[in-house]
C-alpha cells in the first residue's frame, strides 16, 4: 500500500531532512532570516488594513474585522504557499530523484510541512492579535482543528496535482499565479461575506451562497472566523441548506484523493522527465 510505503522509517527520515533543509534554505543569506515568515503576512495585512478597512470601511458592521482580515490572510497564504511550493517541488528535486529511489510523494509532503511551520508561526501572531483586540480564547477555538485539517488536505491535494502537471508544463507557474490572485479576491478575505449579499443587488444572496458552496476556501475562512473571532461571521450552515452545505468538505476530500491518485500514476516517470 502506497501510504504505508510513504511513511516507512527510511522515508520518515528523508521527510524530516527535506523539511529542515527547505526551511533553512528559504531564508538563507537573509538579514532577518526566519522573521520574514511572520513579517511578510503582517506587512500585507498592514497595507490591506489601511486601504480596505480605514479608507474603504470594509467590514465596518462586523465585530473585530481587523482580526478577521489577518486570520483570512494567513490562511490564504498557507494555501498559496503549499500549492505553489508543492507545484515546483518535484522539478526542484530533480537531481535527488535521479540518484535514489524513494516515494516521490515525500517531496510534496515535505514542501507542505515547511509551509505548515510558517503557518504555525503566523497563527501564534493571530492569537496574540486576537487577545490584544479583546477576543479571548474560548472552547470554540478547538473547532479550528478540523477546519485546518480540511484546508491542509485541500492544499495538499492541489499541490499533488500541480506538481505532476508542472513536470511537463512549466508554463503552469504564471498561470497558477493568476489563479491564486483571482482566488484571493473571490474569497471573502478583505471583505465580509455579507458584503456580497448586500452590494450585488437582487443576485447578492445567491452569489454569496454559491461562493460558500463552490469555493472551499471561502467556507474554510468563514468557519475559522466564526469559531475564533465572532459568530457575526456566518458559517456555510447559515447560508446553504443541508446537504449542500457539506459540498465544500466533500470537494476538499475529492481534491485530495484525486490529486494523490493522479500524482501516484504520473510519478513513475518523474525521474525521466526532470
Amino acid at each position: 500500500m502506497i501510504i504505508k510505503e510513504i511513511f516507512t522509517k527510511k522515508n520518515r527520515l528523508l521527510l524530516k531532512a527535506m523539511v529542515s533543509t527547505d526551511f533553512k534554505l528559504r531564508y538563507q543569506q537573509s538579514v532577518l532570516g526566519y522573521v520574514w515568515s511572520v513579517l511578510k503576512p503582517l506587512m500585507l495585512f498592514a497595507i490591506m488594513y489601511v486601504v480596505f478597512i480605514r479608507f474603504l470601511k470594509f467590514g465596518a458592521d462586523v465585530p473585530h474585522f481587523a482580526v478577521a482580515l489577518l486570520l483570512g490572510i494567513i490562511m490564504w497564504n498557507f494555501f498559496n504557499e503549499t500549492t505553489t511550493g508543492g507545484m515546483m517541488s518535484i522539478v526542484g528535486h530533480g537531481d535527488l530523484l535521479r540518484k535514489i529511489y524513494f516515494q516521490k510523494h515525500i517531496v510534496v509532503i515535505a514542501s507542505s510541512m515547511s509551509a505548515l511551520i510558517n503557518f504555525g508561526f503566523n497563527f501564534i501572531v493571530v492569537i496574540l492579535f486576537c487577545m490584544l483586540n479583546g477576543v479571548m480564547p474560548s472552547p470554540s477555538w478547538l473547532l479550528i482543528i478540523p477546519i485546518l485539517i480540511e484546508e491542509y488536505l485541500l492544499a495538499l491535494g492541489v499541490a499533488f496535482f500541480l506538481a505532476a502537471v508542472y513536470v511537463n508544463l512549466r508554463d503552469l507557474n504564471p498561470i497558477w499565479e493568476v489563479v491564486m490572485q483571482a482566488g484571493f479576491y473571490g474569497t471573502p478575505i478583505i471583505y465580509p461575506i455579507s458584503m456580497i449579499s448586500s452590494r450585488a443587488g437582487v443576485w447578492g444572496p445567491l452569489f454569496a451562497k454559491l461562493d460558500l458552496a463552490l469555493n472551499p476556501m471561502a467556507q474554510i475562512v468563514q468557519d475559522a472566523r466564526h469559531v475564533m473571532i465572532s459568530t457575526a461571521n456566518p458559517t456555510i450552515w447559515e447560508w446553504v441548506k443541508f446537504p449542500y452545505a457539506l459540498w465544500p468538505v466533500v470537494f476538499s476530500l475529492l481534491i485530495f484523493f484525486g490529486g494523490f491518485h493522479y500524482f501516484t500514476v504520473k510519478s513513475k516517470h518523474f525521474a525521466e522527465l526532470v
